[in-house]
């Protein structure tokens, strides 16, 4: 197995950027999701309403950048604003219909479940017999993609086990990842599904992928090496 991707999305639920090497520490890949659009209620844009976070369309109209020292927000007309500038809260508010804030995060991590969250190639051929059409990795905005060969779940049997990353980084998979309507929704240049989460539901219990907690730091690359440990 190796390493085929690495993403990270410097603010939830935006897009993000697609990355060579990365550093990865106690909280996951570093910047990873620190930053989400907040409301005047404090909860978290997101694709789905929950207790922390609401459903906010046109999220995905947006992108999250690295910057420093804050991310960068980018619009649709190319406009781009540090994500603690006014003026960018305000540009934002715009597109998304409500007022919102760009904030940092606090005592509460971002995350939907978990610090890393990794999906197979494995895992997206099955996918593409279900469906019949191949589906794009990008759709389910995982941190990690291993390539694998062969079709099915295979990081269904991770869970509980370490599972080493190049030559630093050690990763413990410890639930397989709930789906939402985001996986569906139009991004990245790719059309609305509208069966992919209901394709997931039925075949898989409404999961794809699994998310880990960082067992040993480091960094990561591209065609790094990846190779579950001995229990």
């Amino acid at each position: 197995m190796k390493l085929a991707e690495i993403r990270r999305y410097p603010i939830k639920s935006l897009l993000g950027e697609q990355l060579a090497t990365a550093e990865v520490d106690q909280r996951g890949l570093a910047g990873d999701r620190l930053w989400a659009v907040r409301d005047a209620d404090g909860k978290l844009g997101s694709g789905k309403n929950t207790r922390r976070f609401r459903r906010m369309p046109g999220l995905f109209m947006l992108r999250g950048q690295v910057g420093d020292p804050v991310p960068v927000v980018e619009l649709p007309d190319g406009r781009r604003f540090a994500a603690d500038e006014p003026a960018g809260h305000a540009a934002v508010s715009e597109v998304l219909g409500r007022r919102v804030t760009i904030e940092r995060e606090a005592e509460v991590m971002h995350h939907d479940e978990g610090p890393v969250s990794l999906i197979s190639t494995a895992a997206l051929r099955r996918l593409h017999d279900l469906v019949g059409e191949p589906v794009d990795s990008m759709r389910f905005r995982a941190n990690l993609l291993v390539d694998v060969p062969g079709s099915g779940f295979p990081e269904d049997g991770w869970l509980g086990r370490a599972v080493r990353i190049g030559s630093d980084v050690v990763l413990r998979p410890h639930r397989r990842l709930t789906r939402c309507v985001m996986i569906d929704l139009a991004q990245e240049g790719a059309q609305e599904h509208g069966h992919l989460l209901r394709t997931v539901a039925e075949h898989h219990d409404m999961t794809f992928g699994v998310w880990a907690t960082v067992e040993r730091p480091g960094r990561i690359g591209l065609e790094d090496a990846v190779e579950l440990l001995p229990d």
